[in-house]
């Protein structure tokens, strides 16, 4: 494993919405999940009382990506079906005077970033939309196959804190036998071999280790991606619970090497099961990697271990 890392995120550091548990700003709700979509819950039982599409009152406990409303700022998604393959969704970010907002800070290199996952994560894109100034309207090219698909906007409005704003999309038709991914730790792409090392601990500081090779043969020509080697997304199963993470270090620091080897560091709040993606460059072009690992709880409790299941990860 390498040099033990510390965690970077979008904004304000750390972030993870969570239905069970989040950690944000250092605080850790180590409960297991409950829920069975992807809505999601604070460090208290505080539930919203509305759709998490619409406008509503936020309670103050709710950790960002929650709701489409926070801190006075909306995300305006219309409309929420949308048809099947690819197509522009459009999405405005209203302030609190109601009108679009049309002033970003840049963060980790763009003004704003969206993520799309379909809910058993068969899908995942991640896109940097175009603004229109004039109008304060976003748009970015999406290719989504029937299901629900959950869209997270990543942003700092000028002279404000980091939001995460998210809301559903659905789109009609036979979304096909889904089943959810088993655990792997090893993961082929485009001709390149993944391979996570280290674990996940409820409530404790985990490392990850991500190893790329090729052919058999260390990359160790990474390059840079939103300001680092390596961009991590990680999501729990049963809550869609959002981590979103960056590796220690970046290009050009002295001490950060592109390659083999991206490591991570990362928190979870409870013994679950994780679908992780990570995003790596390599000759101009981006990869993404899927794994599925189970982070046990601090009595080394695993996910399935109830019910008689395996919970340890295979490749």
């Amino acid at each position: 494993m390498n040099t033990p890392t510390r965690l970077g995120a979008y904004g304000a550091g750390l972030l993870l919405l969570a239905g069970g548990g989040y950690t944000v700003g250092g605080q850790v709700d180590t409960g297991s999940p409950t829920a069975t979509h992807p809505s999601h819950s604070a460090h208290s039982t505080t539930k919203p009382t509305m759709d998490d599409g619409m406008n509503m009152t936020e309670p103050t406990s709710l950790p960002q990506g929650v709701i489409a409303s926070r801190q006075g700022y909306t995300l305006d998604l219309v409309p929420a079906v949308h048809h099947g393959g690819q197509q522009r969704v459009t999405f405005r970010i209203l302030g609190p005077d109601g009108k679009p907002v049309t002033a970003y800070q840049t963060s980790h290199d763009k003004k704003l970033h969206l993520i799309a996952v379909r809910r058993d994560f068969s899908g995942f894109q991640h896109v940097h939309p175009t603004l229109d100034t004039a109008t304060g309207r976003w748009s970015v090219p999406l290719d989504l196959m029937s299901g629900t698909w959950r869209i997270y906007t990543d942003f700092v409005p000028t002279g404000g804190k980091n939001l995460t704003l998210a809301s559903d999309v659905t789109v009609p038709g036979d979304p096909g036998r889904q089943s959810m991914p088993q655990p792997r730790r090893t993961a082929q792409v485009d001709g390149y071999t993944v391979t996570a090392t280290g674990s996940l601990t409820a409530g404790e500081h985990s490392m990850l280790d991500f190893r790329v090779t090729k052919a058999g043969k260390p990359v160790t020509d990474l390059q840079p991606h939103l300001g680092a080697y390596g961009h991590l997304v990680a999501l729990r199963e049963g809550d869609s619970a959002y981590l979103h993470v960056h590796p220690d270090g970046e290009p050009g620091d002295g001490r950060t090497k592109p390659g083999p080897e991206i490591g991570f560091g990362a928190e979870v709040p409870s013994a679950s099961r994780y679908h992780l993606f990570l995003d790596f460059r390599v000759d101009g072009k981006v990869h993404t990697a899927q794994f599925t690992l189970d982070a046990r709880g601090s009595t080394g409790h695993t996910p399935g271990e109830d019910n008689g299941t395996e919970g340890g990860d295979h490749e």
